[in-house]
C-alpha cells in the first residue's frame, strides 16, 4: 500500500525533491503538493526576464499542471497551508480542508521582508520575488524614469538589471560596503 506524501511548496526546490523521489522511488507514494502561489512551479533565476518582457511564465515555467497529472500527482495551486498538526499527521489548508500525510517536506522557500521606510504605504514600492511581483512591477512602470532598489544581494542586482534594460534610470542602496554581501529579497521603489 503506498503511502500518502506531502509537500508544501511548489517552487523549486519542492519540484526538485519531487522529480529525485519519482526517479528513486515513484511506486512507494501518492502525492500531494500544496502551491502557494496561482502557478505551476517556475525557474525564479529567470524572473528578470519576465520583469524586462524577454520572457514569459510559460517560458520559465518548469513543470506544466499536465506533467503533474501524468504522474499522478494531486497538485493543488493558490493553495497555502495554515497549519499542520503533527500529532494527527495532518495538514490544513486555509480553506480548512486537511489531508493526511505519512511523509512530509517542507520546501516554503522565503518571503520578502518590506524595510519599515516612511512612506512605503503609499505606493510605488515593490517586493521581487515571484511573478505577481513583476506583474505589479510592469503595470506601475509606464510613467516611470528612475527606481531604487534597496538590497545589493544577487536579487537586488537582478531586479536592478531588468529595470536598466527597461531604460530606467536605477541606484542600488545596499546596507554593506560592498554588493552581493547579504543575500536578502529585495525591493523596488519606482518614481
Amino acid at each position: 500500500m503506498k503511502k500518502e506524501l506531502v509537500v508544501i511548496g511548489n517552487g523549486m526546490a519542492g519540484a526538485a525533491a519531487i522529480e529525485e523521489i519519482l526517479k528513486f522511488s515513484a511506486s512507494l507514494y501518492n502525492i500531494t503538493v500544496f502551491g502557494r502561489e496561482k502557478h505551476t512551479n517556475y525557474n525564479r533565476v529567470l524572473l528578470t526576464d519576465v520583469l524586462s518582457g524577454k520572457k514569459t511564465l510559460k517560458d520559465i515555467t518548469l513543470n506544466t499542471p499536465e506533467w503533474y497529472k501524468e504522474r499522478g500527482i494531486k497538485l493543488l495551486t493558490g493553495c497555502g497551508i495554515e497549519k499542520i498538526n503533527r500529532a494527527k499527521r495532518v495538514v490544513i489548508a486555509k480553506d480548512g480542508t486537511e489531508t493526511k500525510y505519512d511523509k512530509l517536506i517542507l520546501a516554503t522557500g522565503s518571503t520578502a521582508i518590506m524595510p519599515q521606510i516612511k512612506g512605503a504605504e503609499k505606493g510605488g514600492v515593490f517586493s521581487f520575488r515571484d511573478v505577481e511581483d513583476c506583474e505589479k512591477i510592469r503595470s506601475a512602470i509606464d510613467d516611470c524614469k528612475r527606481a531604487v532598489v534597496i538590497g545589493g544581494g544577487l536579487i537586488g542586482l537582478e531586479v536592478a538589471k531588468g529595470l536598466l534594460s527597461m531604460g530606467i534610470r536605477v541606484t542600488v542602496v545596499h546596507l554593506m560596503d560592498r554588493l552581493m554581501e547579504r543575500q536578502l529579497d529585495s525591493v523596488a521603489a519606482l518614481y
